[in-house]
């Protein structure tokens, strides 16, 4: 058998969420309920349960992408490629754009989705660090010298996962820079754009920027709709049948009714009710969490996201990343991802976007099992 890369944050996700009592684990804002969406979306539910549980159309409906090529401009419909979520989207970019002999750039920490499937395909796959000292910024210098010739993607995830940070207008040029010299496609993972915390510009995406530019999003983080699991590739025209035929292999189509339901999302007036949901969601949220972690200022730090439902928060105590996750579940009931997931130790990914009371009750014993760990040593 062929040696496989698990998938580790997913890994531990699949293994630990369900039925824990504190699920601070999540990437996303806290969910809506279908009813809430329908209310929100103004959905004729008498039409909606009228529809043929049929297989939709492949790609997309028409309006569907019309709607999302509508967010990126000099997009067109013929551009968009429906996906069942932006996990199918990542799996397809890698499939269609890597050949043997290919190396991709990613940094770190980040999310490892589309990596991992790199890696699983046999391709080399190059890191380069992010600084925490310098508010996660990118290591020009370290992407310069890992892009060659070879160098088939340049994979970015703006706002990042886990930092919630966005890339400054410096390290954009970079990437780009390295991207037009090398003849390398930038992938961008963007389903944090309309999350930030500081203002209601969302996240400029890198669709326009190089004429190598993959972008994809979805439902799941910004909408608070993960279980439509629907997602997007938009695609220079050229690319979308190879994108396509991969497509038909590995999902077929999404959904019927996720189509509908997104559909109905991102029309003008429900889109933006669903992003001001999740801004406030995220400012409220990420306040509470400062106050829990400046009980104990001398263990928790953290860069302040600024996008995203999380935080990626170091900690100082005697235990690793893992340990603590583990003893945070055990004793607690809580669920955190511990940052030996994403290749740093000493951290760990918590999200905040959660209702208030849940999130301060779950916070208070997270800080419980700190005070025992420091009566500990």
């Amino acid at each position: 058998m062929m040696d496989f890369h698990p998938f580790a944050v997913e890994q531990f996700l699949s293994e630990h969420e369900h039925g824990v009592r504190f699920n601070f684990s999540e990437s996303g804002v806290h969910p809506m309920r279908y009813d809430e969406l329908f209310r929100l979306a103004q959905i004729d539910t008498e039409a909606l349960f009228a529809t043929l549980i049929d297989y939709p159309q492949v790609n997309g409906f028409d309006g569907l992408r019309e709607k999302i090529a509508a967010l990126y401009p000099g997009a067109a419909p013929q551009n968009v490629l429906v996906t069942v979520g932006a996990t199918e989207a990542n799996t397809l970019a890698a499939a269609a754009l890597i050949a043997p002999g290919d190396n991709m750039v990613r940094f770190r920490p980040t999310y490892e989705q589309l990596p991992g499937n790199a890696l699983n395909l046999g391709h080399e796959v190059r890191v380069v660090d992010l600084v925490e000292e310098r508010g996660w910024a990118v290591d020009t210098a370290a992407l310069a010298a890992v892009v060659d010739d070879r160098t088939r993607i340049i994979h970015v995830v703006n706002p990042n996962n886990p930092t919630g940070q966005i890339l400054s207008d410096g390290d954009r040029d970079a990437i780009v820079g390295a991207a037009q010299h090398s003849g390398a496609w930038i992938v961008a993972d963007e389903v944090y754009s309309g999350t930030e915390r500081n203002t209601d510009d969302p996240t400029p995406s890198f669709w326009g920027t190089h004429d190598r530019v993959i972008a994809i999003n979805s439902m799941s983080k910004a909408y608070g709709l993960p279980g439509l699991r629907l997602g997007w590739l938009v695609v220079p025209e050229e690319i979308v049948d190879c994108a396509w035929r991969r497509h038909e292999y590995a999902s077929i189509a999404a959904s019927m009714f996720s189509m509908k339901l997104a559909d109905a999302a991102l029309a003008p007036v429900p889109r933006a009710r669903l992003m001001e949901r999740a801004r406030g969601l995220i400012r409220r949220g990420f306040e509470t969490l400062s106050e829990a972690l400046a009980e104990h200022p001398s263990v928790f730090s953290v860069v302040p996201p600024q996008a995203s439902a999380m935080s990626f928060v170091k900690f100082a105590l005697p235990v690793t990343s893992d340990e603590f996750a583990r003893r945070l579940l055990a004793e607690e009931d809580v669920l955190v991802i511990p940052g030996s997931k994403f290749g740093l130790d000493g951290h760990f990914r918590f999200s905040s976007a959660l209702p208030d009371g849940h999130l301060r009750e779950g916070l208070a014993h997270m800080n419980a099992l700190v005070g025992r760990i420091l009566a500990e040593d």
